[in-house]
């Protein structure tokens, strides 16, 4: 029997262990061991880096065993003891029980404290929301200003508000009145006016007041405008097509791009500020929000797979965590940190992420682990300058 010479052997061997180091980090990058490198057993990494805090997210104080939360759409962080969240009406506290079509029109605008408490109620403005859809605060904005998208649907008003950081005004509307009625009248149209939307869904905004709108669901098409709101340009059509759209919901700049989540067709796109296609980056099912960090890592929501995926720079997959959590086997109902239907995220000052659940109905908050590797956590929001 010939034998093997020792210098095969031991490549072999290093062979081996570089495969299984890989192995146990799921092979793209996804580190189970601690930063430390100590060797943790067991595990399924389901919140990655991050603990859950269980039961955050509390009820509103006029719910009870009638009504619940509804659709929790959206959130936006102004700091660590007050995250504004947008929901689509409260709905019949028993979810194992047909709805109906019943909803209640309130608690479309909240403000939760850092205990998950719902501290505000924007009850003021109720009636004025059909299907608030995201929410933000520009981070260039010293005022801190409250931005609403409401998509409307069919028979609602598509718009986007503009509050003060209280919410005891609006500063400024978008959006005609004169809108689509449904999908196919949208998408028949290709000469839509600036404020004419067909249920918008993102924005993105830049240090000098200016900001992008992808409207959106119906419509195809990133819109500019000003920092007063008016128009500067707008490109995309409808298609599979470089350029092209079907369903945009997903929005982020850096120093030189636009990114975007082209969701019905699978992908990112990436542009130009001018509007210019620059590539793809295809077979990312269902992607809903786009965080970019810091650090340079693109982050994205799942919607379907209820993940975060972190992508570098080029597009290339670096890591992912997250699990659906409404349900489970033998019994079991919704655990801490599960995700269903991920739909916008946010960061405070601390690092902790908050996470909407649209079909759940919930916000998920998640701190980073004690011994977190860096390189799985998001970094703060990537701040450009003029």
């Amino acid at each position: 029997m010939k034998t093997r010479p020792l210098t095969l052997l031991v490549a072999i061997g290093a062979a081996t262990a570089a495969a299984a180091a890989s192995w146990a980090c799921g092979g793209e990058g996804r580190a189970a061991n601690p930063a430390n490198g100590a060797v943790v057993k067991g595990g399924d990494d389901r919140t990655g880096a991050y603990d859950p805090v269980e039961g955050w997210w509390k009820p509103a104080p006029n719910h009870d065993d009638e009504w619940g939360w509804g659709q929790v759409a959206g959130v936006a962080v102004d700091h660590a003891d007050r995250i504004i969240v947008v929901t689509r009406g409260d709905w019949p506290a028993d979810r194992s029980a047909p709805r109906n079509g019943q909803i209640r029109r309130t608690n479309f605008v909240v403000a939760a404290n850092g205990n998950g408490e719902i501290v505000e109620q924007w009850t003021q403005w109720d009636s004025i929301f059909t299907l608030p859809h995201q929410a933000y605060i520009n981070p260039y904005d010293p005022d801190r200003h409250v931005w609403v998208i409401d998509s409307g649907g069919g028979q609602g008003h598509m718009r986007v508000v503009k509050f003060t950081n209280d919410g005891s005004e609006i500063v400024m509307r978008l959006g005609e009145r004169d809108h689509p009625k449904t999908r196919e009248a949208a998408r028949a149209r290709s000469d839509w006016d600036p404020y004419t939307y067909g249920w918008p869904s993102k924005l993105a905004f830049l240090p000098d007041g200016s900001f992008l709108l992808a409207d959106g669901y119906w419509n195809s098409r990133i819109i500019k405008y000003s920092e007063d709101g008016e128009f500067i340009m707008q490109w995309g059509a409808l298609g599979t097509g470089a350029g092209e759209f079907d369903l945009l919901h997903g929005l982020a700049v850096d120093e030189d791009r636009v990114y975007v989540a082209d969701r019905q067709n699978e992908r990112l796109q990436l542009f130009t500020h001018d509007g210019e296609f620059i590539e793809e980056w295809p077979n990312i099912f269902d992607p809903v929000n786009i965080w970019l960090d810091e650090n340079g890592a693109v982050w994205v929501l799942d919607a379907s797979l209820n993940r975060v995926l972190k992508y570098d720079r080029n597009g290339v997959l670096q890591d992912y965590w997250g699990a659906y959590g409404q349900a489970g086997a033998i019994g079991r109902g919704t655990w801490p940190g599960g995700l269903s239907l991920p739909h916008q995220l946010d960061m405070d000052e601390e690092g902790n992420l908050y996470i909407a659940s649209y079909s759940g109905g919930w916000i998920n908050k998640f701190t980073p682990k004690p011994d977190a590797d860096p390189d799985r956590l998001l970094g703060p929001r990537l701040l450009l300058t003029n």
